[in-house]
């Protein structure tokens, strides 16, 4: 079952949550929830890396060899190698560890950091998956609560080149939690 997409303007910037396949995503970035190695792994960090070919790997590498492993809550911008998005922002997630080890204020990282980058490089348009909520085992509902809050705050608190944020969710019951988490953050 798949649901229309649902959409909200903030400060002149679209948000939107769509249930769809994030490396199909047309944006000038797609965020990767990548691990702190950056040399792919399962779940859309692995599809991403597939579908994007080795130029994204390559690109992974050089970071890593410039400046170590990708801390949690941080960013790092690569090429988008073959997909039809030109960058992918690799962001690391927290994992899940019942709530009382910063997770909140991780994740929260991961996605102003991720959208900080995109708006430093001049893009105007970024898809995101739901960060941390895969084999991190972060709770999809309360995910979705800090995913956009964080989103909606940042698009609201200054001017940016980025003019449409889109959350890519992979299955029904993830976009159905986000609908409801936008329907209680956007008032």
């Amino acid at each position: 079952m798949t649901e229309q997409p649902k959409q909200v303007t903030i400060n002149g910037a679209k948000l939107t949550i769509v249930q769809g396949d994030i490396t199909r995503q047309a944006t000038d970035a797609i965020v990767n929830a990548a691990n702190s190695s950056l040399m792919g792994g399962g779940g859309v960090d692995g599809a991403i890396h597939r579908a994007g070919g080795p130029a994204i790997l390559e690109d992974c590498k050089k970071i890593v060899a410039k400046q170590g492993r990708l801390p949690t809550g941080e960013a790092v911008i690569t090429t988008g190698g073959n997909l039809e998005a030109r960058h992918v922002i690799h962001t690391v997630g927290p994992v899940w560890h019942g709530g009382g080890q910063n997770e909140a204020q991780l994740l929260a990282s991961a996605y102003r950091e991720s959208l900080k980058l995109a708006a430093e490089h001049g893009l105007t348009s970024v898809s995101f998956p739901s960060i941390s909520t895969g084999v991190y085992r972060y709770p999809v509902d309360q995910a979705a609560k800090v995913a956009l809050k964080t989103v909606v705050s940042f698009l609201g608190e200054q001017a940016t080149s980025i003019k449409e944020v889109v959350f890519v969710l992979f299955d029904y019951r993830t976009y159905q939690e986000y609908a409801a988490a936008l329907d209680e953050v956007v008032k």
